[in-house]
């Protein structure tokens, strides 16, 4: 139950901002939001499905908080000079971060929670999809679009239910995931991202101690995860377990794991693997995970998500070992997090990039603010190329299309990384035109 009946969300372009205002708007609310891309009047897709929602959009210069809001909702990224903080601390209007709004929105519910390092989102799109064609209806609010629910009107990151039954991606960057106090919990995998590895594992045994019924995954070392027998394409993945086949639409053997626990953790709730494997062998994916955005001229280009080290590998290796050559397009999210991963990304590309592949580094990401600015996309260059790595920093989109079409050919792959750039996907898309056109 909610506390207030209109919520303004600052940033609400953002995946994870997005999905939680359509479900306050789901129940009833009134929502408006803001962005830094109306400010900017950048097109995002995004903003358009949002309004077609009914969420009124604002540019962030205060003027949505004037418009009959009650309450104000961020997320870790929003920092306190934000022209709507400003105008919400005028107003003495409270501020709460999304992760609060969206236990309220789960409380006296069953909530079945996804937590993990990496595959959140695609556990989540799975485990939602199963429950849906299981017939349970479930309420789902997932950190990236599913490709089965997503359409022009629709983002597809948020599904209304009946509200008995909740679907949600808990996240642990900010450690928010201890807002919640879930039914049933699955946690994916654990591995040094936002935190070291001990103070991650500390915040998932945190998050498992609030689990009310049942929390499977990576902390109780799965013994389910072996025995598989997986076979993989470079399009599809199939494998079995207790005597049922599934079949995915989806290659990578992280799939393979991320299905496993999509249908054990439906399994928890009620649901039989075989009619997991049944839903599973028409799941789309999850958009922006190793999603196919077309093929030209026989070289397929995917758009993915990845930003970390085990996702950007995930990747890498679920398409590249298919292909003649691996082309990849990778923007860091940001001065941060390159910083902190700037070991471990130059370990990964090391032993992932052979000498016939070829790695394009774009700009870091700038979203202003504070940022320390002083590690950049050439400081990893510089290390990959000491190591023989083919690397090649890119100042743009447009230098990053003109080299991938120039140098691809039929049988290549080419992959378009990173998180928080709008306009990646668009990149991908325009590398497909571009050789179309060739």
């Amino acid at each position: 139950m909610l506390d207030f009946s209109q919520y303004h969300f600052v940033g609400v372009a953002g995946v994870g901002m997005s999905a939680v205002a359509q479900a306050v708007g789901f129940g009833g609310c009134a929502v408006t939001g803001s962005d830094r891309h109306c400010d900017q009047g950048v097109p995002v897709p995004v903003l358009d499905k949002l309004a077609k929602a009914g969420i009124r959009l604002f540019p962030q210069d205060g003027s949505g908080i004037a418009d009959g809001a009650e309450a104000v909702v961020v997320s870790t990224a929003i920092e306190s000079d934000n022209p709507d903080l400003i105008a919400a601390a005028e107003r003495g209007l409270p501020v709460l971060h999304r992760s609060e709004v969206l236990a309220q929105l789960v409380a006296n519910q069953t909530c079945v929670a996804v937590a993990g390092t990496s595959g959140k989102s695609t556990v989540t799109g799975m485990v939602g999809w199963i429950l849906e064609q299981a017939g349970l209806d479930p309420c789902v609010v997932n950190g990236a679009p599913v490709t089965n629910w997503r359409n022009a009107d629709c983002i597809g990151n948020a599904r209304k239910g009946r509200g008995e039954l909740w679907v949600i991606e808990a996240d642990e960057s900010d450690r928010s995931l201890l807002n919640y106090a879930p039914a049933y919990a699955v946690i994916t995998n654990m591995s040094a991202d936002h935190f070291g590895l001990e103070e991650t594992v500390s915040l998932f045994k945190q998050f498992r101690s609030k689990v009310e019924c049942q929390c499977i995954g990576a902390l109780d070392a799965p013994t389910y995860l072996t025995g598989l027998a997986p076979e993989v394409t470079a399009s599809s993945s199939c494998f079995s377990y207790e005597g049922v086949t599934f079949e995915l639409p989806l290659p990578g053997l992280h799939n393979v794991e991320d299905a496993l626990h999509a249908a054990k953790l439906c399994q928890c709730v009620g649901v039989s693997l075989q009619q997991s494997a049944d839903a599973l062998a028409v799941f789309g994916g999850i958009h922006r995970r190793l999603e196919v955005v077309g093929t030209a001229a026989g070289v397929s280009v995917f758009d993915d998500y990845g930003h970390n080290p085990a996702k950007i590998a995930a990747a890498w290796k679920a398409v590249v070992p298919f292909a003649r050559r691996g082309i990849v397009i990778w923007r860091p999210h940001g001065y941060g997090p390159l910083r902190a991963m700037l070991d471990d990304l130059t370990e990964m590309f090391s032993q992932l990039c052979s000498p016939d592949d070829l790695l394009l580094l774009l700009p870091v990401y700038d979203a202003g603010g504070t940022a320390n600015r002083s590690i950049d996309s050439g400081a990893l260059a510089e290390r990959l190329a000491g190591r023989g790595v083919p690397v090649l920093c890119v100042s743009s989109h447009d230098e990053a299309i003109a080299i991938a079409s120039r140098e691809s050919e039929s049988g290549d792959a080419i992959i378009v990384m990173g998180a928080r750039d709008p306009e990646l996907p668009a990149l991908a898309r325009r590398i497909v035109t571009r050789r179309r056109r060739k």
